[in-house]
């Protein structure tokens, strides 16, 4: 080969066919006559012209991608090479399409090895995501299945293959470029002799696909926390706690984020009026309060325009005391969640119980999912809020000792990790003299991350100042972690072994 002057990847032009026909045939030796007329060339050129590409090194053709697009629904189904193209016509592209499918790729014999093949694939991904399209598919050829087929099925070479203990060139590249396998299809493509007729239909997802919608919104891509790291201090009443909590609701409002954090029991300075009463008692006072609160937040939700999540209140139902807090949306909307494990100290001293209800929350920044405190301590339900599709887990927490707030702090920083994807958490400083079993408390808010090349490198991304009232603001790109979920230098969801155990809601 001579000296490499100029690499170029551009579109196809019909000019180029009679030089695209020699490369084809010289690509092709085991396939006699596979190559393309000059009339489909045309075609496809003039039907999606941005879906036909050649990579030319010194102003040579060395590689060739063509690709149309089609319903996905099409390919759910087992489909031959013929049927897909339309019998050859490409009458089954589709401008409406929602999946961009590759009829043909090739680099000549003399050009392999220049990883000039990753060049046309990373444009078709990329092609892909500009068109806002499902992702890429393709029916890939597995050309050494012949020397196997009569020991082997397909489904028994492919598992070989991608364990590495066969060799396929063409199937193993394709897996590199984070293709996977989704079916095996049948007599897919006449004449492939050494595939023995099969192929396997590859898939690889779009992580920045949006389904088209008619409402007049978007889900946002970078969103912005306002976490209230919140001052425990007498107050007279209720009226004048729901006065400091509108001040830091319209201070993180101005700073237009999208969610504003309370901690756990944030309220419990109320609790000073009735410090005569038992501890028991004294907090089912209290939870007379809350409903009041709740319609309170929701009014500044609205008013405000930012999400809240309210930390939590006690809530007496049918008797018995729960843990509970509410999610107060800026379109009005309110939804509960609840404290599921209940510390020794909440049981003792309060007789509270724990709830049973766990999801994860659809809001105008995506799902996001709340555990009260202790919860986050519990790895299951963080990881069952992921697999819900949650990327930001808030945890409102309420702590009196330092070691006591490392606990929750270091539970939730694991869970960014093997979840992949943002943890925020909000406690309270300073001290409660007239209120008992409420003394001290120690909080430093923070924000976490996973830990890789587009994140912090300590997975920390925030942090407040400890013991001290503060607000914290922070931006979180969503997409970083479509992107970490993809090509991440470990994929903890995607990596479990699935096939040794499982995680079961009840």
């Amino acid at each position: 080969m001579d000296k490499i002057e100029n690499i170029e990847l551009t579109f196809l032009s019909l000019d180029d066919y009679q030089e695209l026909k020699k490369a084809m045939i010289e690509a092709y030796t085991t396939m006699p006559n596979s190559y393309w007329r000059e009339s489909q060339i045309q075609s496809l050129i003039s039907i999606f012209p941005e879906g036909q590409v050649v990579i030319k090194v010194n102003n040579q053709i060395a590689g060739c991608a063509l690709s149309i697009i089609v319903e996905y629904d099409k390919i759910e189904s087992n489909h031959t090479y013929q049927e897909i193209t339309g019998n050859y016509t490409f009458s089954t592209h589709s401008p409406e399409g929602d999946m961009l499918y590759g009829i043909d790729v090739f680099i000549k014999p003399e050009f392999r090895g220049l990883r000039l093949g990753r060049r046309l694939y990373d444009y078709r991904k990329e092609l892909c995501e500009r068109l806002n399209l499902k992702g890429v598919a393709f029916g890939g050829r597995i050309p050494n299945y012949h020397k196997y087929a009569h020991e082997l099925s397909p489904k028994a070479y492919i598992d070989k293959v991608r364990k590495r203990e066969i060799q396929d060139p063409v199937f193993n590249f394709q897996i590199s470029n984070d293709f996977h396998p989704t079916k095996i299809l049948k007599n897919y493509l006449k004449g492939d002799n050494a595939s023995n007729d099969y192929a396997v239909l590859l898939e690889w997802d779009n992580v920045y696909y949006e389904k088209e919608t008619t409402k007049a919104e978007i889900t946002k891509r970078v969103v912005r926390l306002g976490l209230i790291q919140w001052q425990m201090r007498p107050y007279k009443n209720l009226d004048e706690l729901l006065q400091q909590a509108e001040y830091f609701v319209d201070a993180v409002s101005g700073y237009r984020s999208d969610f504003a954090l309370f901690p756990e029991f944030f309220n419990a300075p109320l609790m000073a009026e009735n410090n005569h009463l038992s501890e028991p008692e004294a907090i089912r006072e209290l939870a007379k309060h809350t409903n009041a609160i709740v319609q309170k937040f929701s009014e500044l939700a609205i008013s405000y325009n930012i999400n809240i999540i309210t930390g939590s209140m006690p809530e007496v139902v049918n008797g018995l005391l729960h843990n509970v807090g509410y999610l107060c949306k800026r379109d009005g909307k309110i939804e509960q969640f609840e404290k599921l494990h209940v510390t020794p100290d909440e049981v003792k001293v309060w007789g509270m119980q724990g709830g049973n209800r766990l999801r994860a929350f659809d809001t105008d920044c995506g799902k996001i999912g709340i555990l009260i405190c202790y919860d986050v301590e519990f790895p299951e339900l963080s990881r069952i809020l992921a697999d819900e599709g949650m990327d930001i887990l808030f945890v409102p927490f309420l702590t009196d000792t330092q070691n006591g707030y490392s606990r929750v702090r270091n539970c939730a920083q694991a869970r960014a990790i093997e979840n992949e994807c943002y943890v925020a958490i909000a406690g309270s400083v300073g001290n409660l003299p007239k209120v008992h079993n409420m003394d001290i408390q120690y909080a430093q808010s923070m924000v976490f991350t996973p830990c890789d090349f587009a994140f912090p490198a300590n997975g920390i991304k925030a942090e407040a100042t400890p013991n001290t009232e503060m607000i914290l603001i922070a931006d979180l790109d969503i997409d970083l972690l479509r992107e970490l979920n993809q090509f991440g230098s470990v994929r903890n969801l995607r990596d479990r072994r699935m096939d040794i155990y499982q995680l079961n809601k009840l």
